[in-house]
């Protein structure tokens, strides 16, 4: 009876003890989780980047106000070379960016590859009222034609498919010349396809040729803003 009451009580400091022992060591756990949540935080976003895949390596995407293209997929961050900022359209600025991986769950990412594989890009082009416009739309048209990208019927059905698993519908893939007027002209805006990282050599080689043939035009005028400013005398003379 002696060693049965004996066991009853050490078994009963134990417990006291380890339950003691327990709630340290819980505390420290929760201690260390908040020390470390960041970490531990980035270490699942690479987790996801790596099971999800919501980029590749050489993917230009947009995340928390960056834009780059991805150079390096890391334990804890990835890496882009930043694209834009003070540099021009979609042009390397040189830098490399090191973005912690828990940005995937934190904010919204923007990814020019994939999925459809290119972009919509848009050139406005302002002509004067007195210009031809018809002909001008004309001439746009058939530049546009020469620097878009020309898909066969094969390749539309494949692309078609391929945006169909992110319920992108487009029922025209061919480039459009789209009309509307402003104050200061009739606006003709050329919107066609291309890649991510092609969109300022395609519109470098559009306005190009945009250039070229309008100076041979004499009934085209590319506008601009003007102002015209009449003095009392001048009123007086156009009123003779």
């Amino acid at each position: 009876m002696s060693s049965f009451l004996a066991v009853v009580v050490i078994l009963f400091l134990w417990a006291e003890k380890f339950s003691q022992f327990a709630t340290i060591i819980g505390l420290l756990s929760a201690g260390l989780a908040i020390a470390m949540k960041d970490i531990i935080v980035d270490w699942m976003g690479w987790l996801f980047i790596l099971l999800r895949r919501p980029f590749y390596l050489g993917d230009r995407i947009e995340i928390a106000g960056t834009r780059g293209d991805v150079v390096d997929i890391r334990v804890f961050q990835f890496s882009l070379l930043e694209v834009g900022n003070w540099v021009e359209s979609d042009q390397s600025t040189g830098r490399i960016i090191h973005i912690p991986n828990r940005y995937v769950f934190t904010h919204h990412l923007i990814n020019y590859n994939n999925g459809f594989g290119f972009i919509w890009n848009e050139i406005p082009v302002l002509i004067t009222f007195e210009s031809n416009w018809k002909k001008a739309k004309k001439i746009l048209s058939t530049i546009a034609e020469k620097h878009s990208i020309h898909f066969s019927e094969e390749a539309k059905e494949a692309l078609k498919k391929k945006m169909a698993r992110f319920m992108i519908y487009y029922k025209h893939l061919s480039p459009r010349v789209f009309t509307s007027v402003r104050d200061s002209g009739v606006l003709l805006t050329i919107r066609y396809l291309c890649r991510p990282k092609k969109r300022r050599i395609t519109e470098e080689n559009m306005w190009e040729d945009i250039l070229s043939s309008f100076s041979r035009e004499a009934d085209i005028d590319l506008a601009y803003p003007t102002y015209r400013i009449y003095s009392p005398q001048e009123k007086e003379k156009n009123e003779r």
